[in-house]
């Protein structure tokens, strides 16, 4: 295979949303979301170096693994078909259907599911040794991209936040904040910073799931030291876990801002981040850059679920802006005239919102605070 020298540019997107405007933060979003149609997030960033070593070993393409559902999937098959690479991909599970697994097989992805235990066993020494016996002409890549060579290729990333600061007028930001499932492009972020900016790194995993040790040795091997970055858990309680808190949230975010969102990365990140100000841990006149990491594709086994559990919306009373700094009690959605939710075909609900100032001094602009466990 010829190496694919394809470098995408993305736009860096300021976001202007209620609970922002009030705390006096600043935000854009990188928009690898937009990278491509198909090839879209970071997972092109991830995969580019291992393509590059693939035809640097006269290699024909590529195998690697994810779940049903897996964006890494999705995007190494898109690009096996873009630009003529052979790439097979090992599942998690019994074999299903989906809109992602019928894309793979569009997309000419060569199927094989592991069962569970199969996959479970994807870390010991010797997993590969079989597939590399039956398909000698591929290159092995690990779950998501992982690996030093896949944290290289989000390094390029901090260069193309830089290079647009000037139109949005910033000369400079305080955070970068990325979602992690196995922390490779947090740890490329932190090697493309050089220390420059703290990077917070929003786990979509439960803590203990190998992101606090994948990190560091990620670090360690691009030649850096264990600093730089913290780790918080954006989870919710595991990972693709959705709550009524989430789902809703998202909507009324996509609503207000018009970037679309899925609930397992960048969904989580954002808020995460809204109760983080929330709380008061991010300073009035703070500039934070996030990465949306894209991911769209799998949301669209998702969104029946997040309409469903966005209908399970209940007001409460409404709260002073102190009152938002409990993620799961309260949560301050952000601001129109009213939010239309679509939770079914034959349900639509419209809400009010109304807030007040710390003081209790009603606004005029009408906000309600959301609240519940849902």
């Amino acid at each position: 295979m010829r190496f694919p020298d394809w470098r995408p540019e993305v736009p860096l997107q300021r976001v202007h949303l209620d609970w922002l405007d009030r705390a006096g933060v600043e935000l854009a979003l990188l928009r690898l979301d937009e990278t491509d149609s198909l090839v879209s997030g970071n997972k092109w960033f991830k995969l580019a170096p291992y393509l590059q070593q693939a035809a640097d070993l006269g290699l024909s393409g590529v195998m690697t693994l994810g779940g049903a559902h897996s964006n890494h999937l999705h995007a190494v098959a898109a690009a096996g078909a873009r630009f003529g690479f052979e790439t097979v991909g090992l599942l998690r599970g019994e074999a299903q259907e989906n809109p992602t697994v019928a894309d793979l097989r569009e997309l000419g992805m060569q199927l094989h599911w592991l069962g569970y235990g199969g996959y479970r066993r994807r870390n010991e020494p010797d997993f590969w040794a079989p597939w590399r016996e039956r398909y000698p002409q591929l290159l092995a890549v690990g779950e998501g991209g992982g690996g030093l060579p896949g944290a290289q290729g989000c390094s390029p990333l901090i260069a193309q936040i830089h290079g647009q600061l000037g139109v949005l007028g910033w000369n400079d930001y305080h955070q970068l904040w990325v979602a992690c499932g196995t922390g490779t492009t947090l740890a490329g972020l932190v090697l493309g910073e050089r220390g420059a900016h703290p990077v917070v790194g929003a786990l979509a995993v439960p803590p203990g799931h190998g992101v606090e040790t994948q990190v560091p040795e990620l670090l360690r091997a691009g030649g850096t030291s264990d600093t730089g970055y913290r780790l918080l858990d954006a989870s919710r309680g595991g990972f693709a876990r959705i709550d009524a808190t989430l789902a809703r949230f998202i909507l009324a975010t996509e609503a207000a801002c018009g970037v679309p969102l899925e609930p397992l990365y960048t969904g989580k990140l954002l808020l995460a981040l809204h109760d983080e100000i929330a709380a008061g841990r991010i300073a009035c006149g703070a500039r934070i850059v996030a990465i949306h990491s894209g991911g769209l594709q799998g949301r669209r086994a998702l969104d029946e679920k997040l309409k469903t559990l966005a209908a399970s919306a209940r007001v409460t009373a409404v709260h002073p802006w102190p009152a938002v700094a409990h993620q799961e009690q309260t949560l301050l959605l952000p601001p129109a005239p009213f939010v239309e939710l679509h939770a079914h075909q034959h349900l639509r609900e419209t809400i009010f919102r109304q807030f007040c100032q710390p003081g209790g001094e009603a606004l005029r602009a009408p906000a309600f605070i959301f609240g519940g466990r849902g």
